[in-house]
């Protein structure tokens, strides 16, 4: 075995001899440190955890367009960056307040509605007791902790199901404008075919034809007789009058039945991102009530403060022992 310098030896062996000769203090200290720490870790509340995880679902619509996009299917896992929207609206204030306010959190936590600093402290309490985290598996971690284990596993689950809530909330904040604004575009292309129907049918009502019908008029012209022939001259008249009119008109009428005819597309999209509340995530587990405390970890906190107590002590005799060099050296 190598054999340590003689200047290393001769300090190690100093220092074992000056811990040996203020054993006394230092067991005491780390001895009362220790018996605090138990006293202290007993009194510490117990709290119990519970955790739901959730997969974001890939689509939040029903598509109506012909080339489906298999990535955005409403079956389909979301990948990262749905995940990193979730745990945002899971972080969210829409979800925080609902649940300060369905499980009384305020009253919970032991916070005087009197105080200046409530809100502040149900924030602190809330962020501490809640935790919201992204898997590398790409799913979403709710984690709950409270003194009750019923509790913590209602308010887990109780995130769970404000998701879909939630997140349909603020997709209709922008699918219920769009939808109105389709909804009155599609009403004015309706009405004004309407109008221009009614208007065909009143000049059809005096005798006008299409332009394919009209030259078969002029052909009956010419092979009528007597009262016959007069007819078909008031006709070819008011035709000949109104018959540009009618031939725009049904040209005009039958563009806007087309454009409605491809705006139903946009349309029926519009109305059903708008009125169908939508599932936004995957249950791969709902919290159940935990059996057993998650904190606080007593040995953990007793070693720590033991630990600690011991090196403090040391520190506290090399300290005052440098002192007494300094004084001497006077």
């Amino acid at each position: 075995m190598p054999q340590l310098p003689t200047d290393l030896a001769e300090n190690r062996n100093d220092f074992i001899q000056f811990i040996w000769l203020n054993r006394k203090f230092i067991l005491l200290f780390t001895g009362a440190a220790t018996v605090l720490s138990i006293v202290v870790s007993l009194l510490i509340t117990p709290l119990y955890l519970s955790t739901a995880i959730v997969f974001p679902a890939a689509s939040s619509t029903v598509s109506f367009s012909e080339q489906r996009n298999a990535k955005t299917a409403s079956m389909d896992f979301g990948e990262e960056e749905q995940a990193e929207q979730l745990v945002q609206i899971l972080q969210s204030s829409k979800i925080r307040d609902r649940i300060v306010s369905k499980f009384k959190l305020m009253e919970h936590y032991d916070i005087n509605p009197s105080d200046q600093n409530k809100y502040y402290k149900l924030v602190k309490q809330y962020d501490g007791h809640f935790t919201f985290t992204r898997t590398r598996f790409g799913s979403i971690k709710i984690d709950v902790l409270d003194k009750d284990p019923k509790l913590a596993a209602t308010m887990a689950n109780s995130i769970v199901e404000l998701i879909d809530s939630v997140k349909n909330e603020m997709v209709s904040q922008r699918t219920i404008p769009a939808y109105e604004i389709n909804k009155r575009k599609k009403q004015q292309l309706e009405k004004e075919i309407e109008t221009m129907n009614i208007e065909l049918d009143t000049l059809s009502a005096k005798g006008v034809m299409s332009f394919q019908s009209r030259s078969g008029l002029f052909e009956a012209y010419v092979g009528a007789t007597g009262s016959d022939r007069s007819d078909m001259k008031e006709k070819i008249d008011m035709n000949i009058k109104y018959g540009s009119k009618y031939d725009g008109l049904e040209r005009l009428r039958n563009e806007k039945i087309s454009k409605l005819e491809e705006f139903q597309i946009a349309y029926e999209q519009a109305e059903s991102d708008a009125n169908t509340k939508f599932n936004h995530k995957f249950v791969v587990e709902y919290a159940v009530v935990a059996d057993k405390k998650d904190q606080p970890k007593r040995l953990i906190i007793v070693l720590v403060g033991a630990i600690g107590a011991l090196v403090f002590s040391l520190f506290i005799l090399l300290v005052q022992q440098r002192f007494k060099e300094l004084k001497a050296l006077k």
